[in-house]
């Protein structure tokens, strides 16, 4: 049984434009009892389809103040900035956490790993099969991390209180846009 106000961080990346040169954006973390109350926002900033978000992930994680509450860790997506793809299974392993991966729609993995390949990216095709399979949960679809599946249903149900998507997520969505843009933008 999950708790009501079971603590978690639902972490996402701001929009970027590497066409005008971006070469680094912020990826925003909130820290959430359920999906009814934030009690902190962490940042951290990532390079444009680098390599880092991983470490990046791990030291704002495993540096604040909100870590000794933490129960869980929810991704929008296992990239951010364009193709800096988390290593999922890392970041779980060291922060001591499961990681549940959330995305709207069902990823054309094809698709992802011929534009990977294009790039001459092809290392990162293997973080994207060591983060498991996607399984749908509700209205979503999710890659989980040391967590059952019925334990990230529950965690899903309490942290959904607004969408399909949880809390945390939605929030630093919101919050990720509205300091790039001035405004908070985009479909969560």
């Amino acid at each position: 049984m999950v708790k009501e106000e079971i603590r978690v961080l639902g972490i996402d990346d701001a929009p970027f434009d590497k066409f005008k040169g971006d070469r680094e954006t912020l990826v925003i973390a909130t820290f959430f009892r359920g999906g009814s109350f934030i009690d902190g926002v962490l940042s951290t900033r990532i390079e444009v389809d680098g390599s880092d978000s991983t470490w990046k992930l791990i030291e704002m994680v495993n540096g604040c103040k909100f870590r000794p509450q933490l129960q869980c860790l929810m991704l929008d997506g296992i990239a951010v900035g364009g193709f800096n793809i988390v290593d999922v299974t890392e970041l779980s392993s060291r922060t001591g956490l499961p990681v549940i991966v959330v995305v709207r729609d069902y990823p054309d993995f094809e698709r992802i790993i011929t534009v990977l390949k294009n790039l001459k990216m092809e290392e990162k095709i293997r973080l994207i099969e060591k983060a498991g399979k996607v399984e749908k949960i509700g209205n979503v679809y999710c890659q989980l991390i040391n967590i059952t599946s019925e334990k990230a249903a529950e965690i899903i149900r309490v942290t959904a209180t607004h969408s399909f998507i949880p809390e945390p997520i939605r929030a630093a969505h919101i919050i990720a846009s509205g300091l790039v843009f001035g405004e908070s933008r985009g479909k969560v």
